[in-house]
């Protein structure tokens, strides 16, 4: 601090008074001008242990140091990591229902209970199923009885029309080939016809001619009876030469006839691919009908499975289900938490969302137990929660006032990590995340 100095003006000369040389004077000796000079305040404490310590101020030097540098990775730490206690553990609720309905028969569990995967939780009365699942495997073994009776026709089936086929036409080829051996028949049947009638016709002649030689006398009476006989025999000739033309007629006309019934047997016969698709098609709808027994049966089975409802995975069972009741398809039972697959949803602020990404590592703290758990970001929701709420803002009407927008983020826990399963769905926790 700069000394203050302070000088009083001199006297007047005039006021002071000159005694003659020799002669002091009454009031003395002149005085000299006085100087007052301001003494320095004491130095301070600190200031005197400063002076008294030389390396007191090397210590300050290094405290300070020390204070800056501790200040910087202090706002360094800060930077680095986005936290907010607007978390909570979030997972799976899974609702369990009935999937028939029936009078429920037994609850094999309690409320907070853990179960295992596979688990029976609830039987339902299966007398009924029971009885189902019976008719429909006594249908399929009736459909299947059918079936194997339609696929064993197939092949007789085919060979039957096989044979047909093959027998009509030598049927056809038999009638044309008695056509044929008939046609010649009535042909030399028709040939002695007309020899029997040509000798017929000789004969009557002679008999005229020998007639008038026995009237004259120039032949003997024997010799006209011999002619008249041998008349009356080719008379006799020629009638049954008309009646073996006439059978071999009719022979024809039958072979003919057997003709045309060979014909429409082998157009009957010819109907054979027909007859065998038909067949084919009836062991087609047989086994069809066996598939469509079949399917009932399964679906039989599977309701009378479905009277015993079991865990699907591993969690903590919460129930709505008494014995005797009846229960309805649909009807919720049971919720199961999967406690072994949890995480976090933490809603940040959109303006802290600059450094997160996907796999940044995250520390978890539980209101609950006060354990801090790792994990890392997995996921970012597709829009803010209030987007998602039952009434989402409407900012293109009325007044607006910009409100910072939260977005909810998946933390995944790392794995074992939740070892005791002691997180629940609901609990509050406070997510940090490291953006550097």
């Amino acid at each position: 601090m700069p000394q203050r100095t302070e000088v009083e003006p001199a006297k007047n000369p005039s006021d002071q008074s000159v005694a003659p040389s020799g002669i002091p004077s009454a009031a003395g000796p002149a005085a000299p001008p006085e100087t007052h000079s301001a003494s320095e305040p004491p130095p301070s404490r600190a200031g005197r242990f400063i002076q008294s310590n030389p390396n007191a101020r090397l210590f300050l030097i290094a405290a300070i140091l020390v204070v800056l540098v501790g200040g910087f990775f202090a706002w360094r730490y800060f930077q680095s990591y986005e936290s907010t206690d607007d978390a909570e553990v979030d997972g799976h609720l899974m609702p369990l229902s009935a999937r028939i309905s029936g009078y429920v028969t037994k609850v094999n569990v309690d409320d907070n209970q853990f179960v295992t995967a596979g688990t029976v939780l609830v039987e339902i009365d299966p007398r009924d199923y029971q009885v189902a699942v019976d008719q429909a495997r006594a249908a399929v073994e009736d459909a299947r009885a059918t079936a194997q009776a339609s696929n064993l026709n197939v092949p007789i089936t085919n060979i039957n029309t096989a044979s047909q086929l093959s027998s009509s036409e030598a049927d056809i080829e038999n009638a044309q080939a008695g056509i044929a051996a008939a046609q010649q028949q009535l042909d030399a049947a028709q040939a002695q016809l007309a020899e029997a009638e040509a000798n017929d016709t000789k004969a009557q002649l002679d008999v005229g001619r020998y007639k008038q030689l026995v009237d004259k006398q120039e032949i003997s009476q024997q010799q006209y009876d011999q002619a008249e006989a041998a008349a009356k025999a080719n008379a006799a000739g020629v009638a049954a030469a008309r009646s073996s033309a006439a059978a071999a007629a009719q022979q024809v006309t039958q072979a003919r006839s057997k003709l045309v019934t060979a014909q429409a047997g082998l157009r009957a016969s010819q109907t054979a691919p027909r007859q065998v698709a038909t067949s084919e098609a009836r062991a087609l709808s047989a086994d069809a009908t066996v598939k469509q027994k079949q399917a009932l049966l399964d679906q039989a089975e599977l309701n009378l499975q479905y009277t015993k409802i079991v865990a699907p995975v591993n969690g903590v069972i919460t129930k709505n289900v008494e014995v005797g009741m009846n229960v309805q398809p649909g009807q919720q039972l049971f919720s199961i938490v999967p406690l072994e697959d949890v995480w976090v949803t933490a809603d940040f602020k959109e303006t802290q969302l600059k450094g997160m990404r996907v796999g940044q590592s995250a520390k978890i703290e539980v209101d609950s137990n006060g354990r801090t758990y790792n994990g890392h970001i997995d996921s970012f929701a597709n829009s803010s929660g209030a987007r998602l709420s039952l009434l989402p803002p409407e900012n293109a009407t009325g007044n607006y006032v910009k409100v910072v927008q939260r977005i909810p983020v998946k933390i995944v826990l790392e794995p074992g990590q939740n070892k005791d399963l002691s997180l629940r769905l609901g609990m509050s926790v406070e997510a940090k995340v490291y953006v550097k």
